[in-house]
């Protein structure tokens, strides 16, 4: 029986695309707490698979100069600033986030991508409290300085903050639309259950962009097909990691079959929590979440919302089948109408 939230299929995606034998399914985790952003993971991503340079220039959000995973970012590390006044809680905020956003056109052009590419969340938050923590919009830390941040400004002015730090990369997910809604078969499934485009029969018609529930999918500019992470297939093949997960220097991104980096994160989680961490929380290894669990997870400490990520994705051709039932039914229903009308016009 297929999963509620499938188009089709099993849980298992590589026996499902008919692979027999297939090898253990692999995948990352990738753990934000000992995340440096020093994007040492993004260098290596366009090193080996030979995407464009991009992100060039600043765009004013903290250190991050690529902005969002694009055609020619597959791997995107975020920097959250969460700045606060000692002493004072953010106003609590209970609708879609209002702060300006960066210049979506800025954005853009810094990541040579069709896509806007700004900080505007776009979407209502799940919590409460994690859109008060957005709702502030961008502040100054002031850095850079000659003293240490709050050193000038006096008790009153001082900020206390935090940077969330996150490698983002294409989830592979198992209920993947992008690969329910490929005309051409670009997309395919491979034997270790990951999700990868041929660009050489990619025919640019961009389905698979909207499908994806991540945004993760892109097109590039004077290209027009559609790109994103492999999770290095030809390393994989080959008995290799993946070249992010290689030039990891604090082995946030981990690579592995994904039972065992599932078995690891919990681990992992509830160590953090025994420290104090008790915002510590995995994001994506649920095999019964809206997408079936992602082969790319990670472990967070914040809200999903915090880090541009949806609290609760969902494949989004599960309700093909229920639609072209009902549009079936319609058309039936207009076919038998015009027949009707046509008999009592000759009678």
């Amino acid at each position: 029986m297929p999963h509620a939230n499938a188009l089709y299929g099993p849980l298992d995606p590589a026996p499902d695309a008919g692979y027999v034998n297939a090898p253990p399914r692999m995948g990352f985790f990738t753990d934000t707490s000992v995340c440096i952003g020093c994007k040492a993971c993004e260098v290596a991503c366009k090193e080996w698979n030979g995407v464009p340079e991009s992100g060039l220039d600043l765009l004013g959000m903290s250190y991050d100069n690529t902005g969002a995973l694009t055609a020619n970012s597959w791997r995107h590390v975020a920097f959250v600033e969460q700045p606060r006044r000692a002493g004072l809680a953010s106003p609590a905020f209970a609708d879609t986030p209002d702060g300006p956003p960066v210049s979506p056109v800025t954005a853009a052009a810094g990541a040579s991508t069709s896509a806007d590419t700004g900080t505007d969340p776009g979407l209502p938050t799940g919590s409460p409290e994690a859109a008060a923590r957005m709702s502030a919009g961008p502040e100054f830390l002031g850095m850079p300085g000659a003293q240490p941040p709050g050193r000038g400004s006096g008790a009153e002015g001082r900020t206390d903050f935090r940077w969330l730090m996150m490698s983002d990369v294409c989830k592979h997910c198992t209920h993947a639309a992008c690969l329910d809604v490929c005309p051409t078969g670009s997309l395919f499934r491979t034997e270790f259950g990951t999700v990868v485009v041929q660009e050489d029969i990619c025919n640019g018609c961009g389905y698979c962009i909207s499908a994806c529930p991540y945004g993760v999918i892109d097109q590039r500019k004077g290209d027009g097909r559609a790109w994103k992470c492999t999770l290095c297939y030809d390393r994989l093949g080959a008995g290799m990691t993946p070249a992010c997960a290689q030039a990891c220097p604090t082995e946030s991104i981990q690579y592995g079959p994904l039972d065992e980096l599932r078995e690891r994160a919990a681990t992992r989680v509830a160590t953090l929590r025994g420290r104090g961490v008790s915002e510590a929380r995995l994001y994506g290894h649920d095999p019964d979440d809206g997408v079936g669990g992602d082969g790319a997870f990670f472990l967070l400490l914040d809200e999903p919302e915090v880090y541009g990520l949806p609290p609760d994705p969902v494949v989004t051709t599960r309700d093909l089948p229920k639609m072209w039932k009902r549009a079936g039914l319609a058309a039936l229903v207009m076919t038998a109408a015009t027949v009707v009308a046509f008999l009592g016009r000759r009678s």
